[in-house]
């Protein structure tokens, strides 16, 4: 008999706010976090815009000398890991330091810092380069710190699987309590690469919105005139407990993880597949042992690109057959932009708040919904429902596709 998993803390930077608390009153009310890029001049680029994290601080979690060995998504997720921690009422002492581990899914990387330093090498030579540039680029240094700042001494790792990673890490995490390896998991992703590399990279591939002149109506999910996604970045996490061990010790509970879906569609690198998102979408569910008409809530990859998000809609009805058009969708990316390797956790944080709160957030910027996206959508205003069972998906580049099924305890 597995064990169960429950979620027992949350936290987040987001660029609607730097908490659940913000991030979640923005989202409920359908405000976006697009703006036009500050982190460097985006002047001769195709693409203008992103959801930047605004006004972050880590005063209080990192000391100020400390700063110069993190990049941003460090810096993210170790702010965002101590909010987690702290909602969840978890003292990590050394007497549960082995049963407690980390796994923290990341995109991209310290690209930012690889820019920076890139330059500085170029303009002064190698000595120009940081002792610690190195440890501040490489993916798993933000599950490394997390482990450092709280004392976890078991399971240390870092998915990294594009788009799904944080999907990926948070269902790793879960099955390493389950087969009871660990009694608690900090779990989540994050992602900082706001950049001008970035940036380029994916305007050349033209998967960018170019709606440069109205950053906040960018991101539109399932509008007809959707013209590609907004990159976004900040970090999310969760705190996961083997459920008999949250109950002991007067655990607030959110929600079951009670399934995990993984596949590989096998098709193409960058174009989707029905497939493959089906076929994680039902195995989750078959984890989960619930039916499709279970579920009422789905928070959808949904990332504003032409193909993409019909792609997914078509795979909710093979996974769901008659009951795809009672479930509600939204995509909470029309407000937060796409976090890459983040998507996934922000996007769990959202799925528990609604679950939480009984509020669907909606799909903003639907103004012509485009005719083939023809399920509910949930467009421009959240809705009240309650919630029994939700799905949170992550498709990623590689053709690698991860679902997540939270369920009321």
């Amino acid at each position: 008999m597995r064990n169960r998993i429950v979620v027992t803390g949350i936290g987040c930077i987001s660029p609607l706010g730097n908490n659940v608390a913000s991030t979640w009153e923005a989202m409920t009310h359908g405000r976006s976090g697009i703006t036009r890029i500050t982190k460097f001049d985006p002047a001769d680029f195709r693409c203008q815009i992103a959801g930047e994290v605004k006004e972050f601080d880590p005063a209080g979690v990192i000391e100020p000398k400390e700063l110069k060995k993190m990049d941003d998504f460090i810096q993210y997720s170790l702010v965002a890991a101590q909010q987690a921690v702290l909602d969840s009422g978890l003292e990590i002492t050394d007497a549960i330091a082995e049963e407690v581990g980390v796994s923290v899914g990341i995109g991209i990387g310290g690209l930012r810092s690889i820019e920076k330093y890139h330059h500085a090498m170029l303009e002064g030579g190698p000595r120009k380069i940081s002792p610690f540039f190195i440890p501040m680029v490489i993916s798993n240094m933000a599950s490394g710190f997390i482990s450092l700042y709280h004392n976890c001494k078991n399971y240390s790792s870092s998915t990294v699987s594009a788009c799904s990673s944080s999907n990926h890490s948070i269902g790793d995490g879960a099955r390493i309590i389950e087969r009871g390896d660990a009694k608690v998991m900090i779990v989540g992703g994050s992602e900082a690469v706001v950049c001008p590399l970035a940036i380029g990279g994916f305007s050349a591939m033209k998967a960018l919105s170019t709606r440069n002149d109205e950053p906040q109506k960018a991101s539109r999910p399932y509008d007809r005139d959707r013209d590609g996604f907004v990159l976004g970045e900040g970090a999310a996490i969760l705190v996961l407990e083997e459920y008999e061990f949250a109950k002991a010790r007067g655990a607030k509970i959110y929600a079951e993880l009670a399934g995990y879906g993984f596949s590989s569609d096998a098709f193409h690198i960058t174009t989707p597949s029905t497939d493959g998102p089906n076929r994680a979408m039902r195995m989750a569910l078959r984890d989960a042992k619930l039916n499709p008409e279970d579920v009422d809530y789905i928070n959808a990859h949904g990332t504003s690109t032409p193909a993409g998000d019909i792609n997914e809609l078509n795979a909710v009805k093979l996974a769901f057959g008659d009951a795809a058009k009672k479930v509600s969708i939204s995509s909470t990316k029309s407000m937060t932009g796409h976090l890459l390797g983040a998507a996934g956790a922000i996007e769990a944080v959202a799925t528990l708040k609604a679950m939480e709160t009984g509020l669907i957030p909606p799909t903003i910027n639907m103004e012509n919904l485009d005719p083939e996206c023809d399920l509910d959508v949930t467009p421009n205003k959240a809705r009240e429902r309650k919630i029994r069972a939700a799905i949170s998906n992550s498709f990623g580049f590689g053709g690698t596709n991860a679902s997540l099924v939270f369920k009321a305890v």
